[in-house]
């Protein structure tokens, strides 16, 4: 996956504990769907698939969000510590998500849209 200057750009103002963990985040959604591309969505961070979301990111003031667009119903339990709203998860650069529930959350919103035809817009 190509770096994005713009996520660069998001990040580099944030405080330095945000600015790792997002930064952490954002390699390891990067090696789990190297084929997908970096963008900005709704003025956060996001990752696409073949034109699809598959999750988007975000610091707030005392915590990072993270927002899959899909695929983690097998991961519930493993996600429920992370849980806030419905399609949200948060977590802090002290309490971070594990990289291996990261990596299966990303691996299976690919697998999903993989299952997914392409629409093509006229």
């Amino acid at each position: 996956m190509k770096p994005s200057p713009e996520i660069d750009a998001y990040l580099a103002p944030l405080p330095e504990a945000q600015r790792a963990a997002l930064q952490h985040l954002r390699e390891v959604i990067a090696a789990a769907a190297p084929e997908a591309e970096e963008s900005i969505s709704y003025a956060m961070p996001a990752l696409r698939y073949r034109g699809r979301p598959v999750v988007s990111y975000l610091a707030a003031r005392k915590h990072l969000s993270l927002f899959p667009m899909g695929y983690h119903t097998e991961l519930a339990k493993e996600l429920e510590p992370f849980k806030a709203l419905k399609g949200t998860l948060r977590f802090t650069p002290e309490r971070p998500i594990p990289d291996d529930v990261l990596t299966r959350l990303v691996k299976g919103r690919i697998a999903e849209l993989d299952q997914k035809p392409v629409v093509r817009r006229r």
